[in-house]
């Protein structure tokens, strides 16, 4: 699957402005790997599960993730970028 459409949700915009520079740059750099294909292993991409089982998540580093859902075939919906407390 190609994704060639991600939007952002207003708690994803905000709390990419808040990340330090370096999670900024990394978090670009896998854009490309997730547009191409979102299940690339080096993303780690996962499903989510209980109130999120709907959900998928990918890394950015072993502790950020970028959790998001598929809205159509090729448009994904970042929903939030942070910590494993974005699974709280």
């Amino acid at each position: 699957m190609v994704v060639t459409e991600i939007r952002t949700s207003k708690k994803f915009e905000k709390q990419y402005k808040k990340l330090p520079a370096h999670l900024k740059t990394l978090a670009k750099q896998r854009e490309p790997f997730f547009r191409a294909n979102p299940f690339d292993q080096r993303l780690e991409t996962h499903k989510l599960h209980g109130k999120d089982r709907e959900l998928w998540a990918f890394s950015i580093t072993g502790l950020y993730r970028i959790k998001f859902v598929f809205l159509e075939k090729g448009v994904a919906l970042f929903l939030e970028i942070g910590t494993h407390d974005i699974y709280k």
